[in-house]
């Protein structure tokens, strides 16, 4: 969205670039402190950031 790496997303918000790979890739679930500064970073809401996933199952 801003053309940074995962290292510099990860330096901006004092987390490793690993951390910044994890979430992107769905395998970890940021604290709430860190989903909200993901979210004054990119300056969207954390809702936009992150959204459930639905399933068929759901739309019963």
């Amino acid at each position: 969205m801003r053309g940074l790496s995962q290292g510099q997303l990860g330096a901006a918000l004092g987390v490793s670039r690993q951390t910044v790979n994890a979430i992107e890739t769905e395998r970890y679930t940021p604290s709430l402190p860190l989903a909200f500064a993901l979210g004054r970073f990119f300056e969207v809401s954390v809702e936009e950031l992150f959204y459930a996933h639905e399933s068929p199952a759901d739309d019963r």
